[in-house]
């Protein structure tokens, strides 16, 4: 069904991706979800249709796309497969800092790697840092040219395979958040290792992995913005990347909705089909509903970020209200659709567990209440 909210240009994205995702994610994405390998067949193909660096400005390269087309393209990702939507959207969330901050050497050297075909890291969270930015305790000190990095991140995606990431480091320890500062940071640095690689409940097609700094060196030229203004640049990043993570619900929980239509049509209960009874009806007219309300906040957001407005509320309700839908809508569905949809040989079974990492990473959906409430409050 065409989608009239959408630009000619951002339907034929859409049908793009909605193909891709068809042919190229779906027929596997159960395959990953058991062996917990790194999708190399789909990250290799994505770049054969020009969609491996969505934000990648034309100058260096790339499409240059607007949010609200890479909104789109995500959750036709995350309709297959929200691990390969995760992993396929690991090069946006890295380049949003570059884009906020970076000048013209460190962009070049940024999304050179990227549109080249190269992987992105966004290397933020610690051990005794998650929600909480301003107690990160890896730390970058200053000799001479260049910034010595030492600490530990973990939780990052795609960490063992990108090949150049952006690191949150305090470069004042005093002053807490205000004392953090971001830096890219090139694979090939000596002193960087792969720790502990995560076995995840959903998402097993992203790799997720802890990282350590030992002495790494890098240029001063490859500090973000200046120093201090690390946790501004963070907060700025998730503003524009937790629609996208809406995004990826959205396309998580349509799934589910379309897998239970499927089966409420093909099942029979008592020699009546089971979509003749009226209390499934409600349940699927109540999960399409929630569905369509998280794609149009998702899309308000991004339209107010399109128009240079204010949005990071809107950002955190988007994320929230849709994390929240796929939670509910996946968890409908296996129960609609009973044991067979908690078994494994089921599609529910892997989006119910999907579903869950929305409401968690890029920022809980208890720290996005956090967030509106703050808007809310200050008027």
């Amino acid at each position: 069904m065409v989608d009239l909210l959408l630009t000619p240009e951002q339907q034929r994205y859409q049908e793009l991706a909605r193909k891709f995702t068809r042919e190229k994610i779906i027929p596997v994405a159960g395959t990953y979800d058991r062996t917990g390998e790194f999708p190399w067949p789909i990250v290799e193909a994505v770049k054969e249709i020009g969609l491996n660096c969505m934000t990648a400005p034309k100058e260096y390269g790339g499409p240059e796309l607007d949010s609200l087309t890479i909104s789109v393209i995500v959750e036709e990702f995350a309709y297959g497969c929200a691990g390969v939507a995760t992993t396929l959207g690991g090069n946006g969330l890295s380049s949003y800092p570059v884009l906020i901050a970076g000048n013209e050497e460190q962009k070049r050297l940024f999304f050179g790697t990227l549109v080249a075909g190269g992987l992105g890291g966004f290397a933020l969270t610690e051990p005794g840092a998650g929600s909480d930015a301003g107690a990160v305790a890896t730390v970058a000190r200053r000799q001479g040219d260049e910034y010595v990095i030492n600490g530990t991140k973990c939780f990052i995606t795609t960490g063992a395979m990108a090949d150049i990431f952006i690191v949150f480091a305090s470069t004042n320890t005093a002053l807490k958040h205000r004392g953090l500062s971001a830096f890219i940071v090139e694979r090939e640095r000596e002193g960087i290792t792969i720790g502990h690689e995560e076995h995840k409940m959903g998402i097993r097609a992203s790799n997720t992995v802890e990282m350590r700094f030992k002495d790494v060196r890098v240029p001063a030229g490859h500090l973000l913005g200046r120093e201090g203004e690390g946790f501004k640049i963070a907060m700025q990043t998730l503003d524009m990347a937790r629609p996208i993570v809406g995004a990826i619900a959205v396309g998580v929980a349509r799934a589910a909705l379309d897998e239970c239509i499927n089966y409420v049509k093909s099942r029979r209960d008592g020699g009546r089909p089971l979509a003749s009874e009226q209390l499934v009806q409600f349940k699927l007219a109540d999960m399409a509903m929630k569905v369509e309300t998280a794609r149009l906040m998702v899309r308000r957001a991004l339209a107010l970020k399109g128009a240079g407005l204010p949005y990071s509320k809107e950002s955190a309700m988007a994320k929230a209200y849709a994390a929240d839908v796929a939670m509910e809508v996946t968890a409908e569905a296996v129960a609609i659709m009973g044991a067979l949809g908690y078994s494994k040989d089921s599609r529910v079974e892997k989006l119910m567990r999907d579903a869950k990492i929305t409401q968690i990473y890029e920022g809980t959906n208890q720290i996005q209440r956090i967030v509106i409430a703050n808007h809310l409050l200050r008027g």
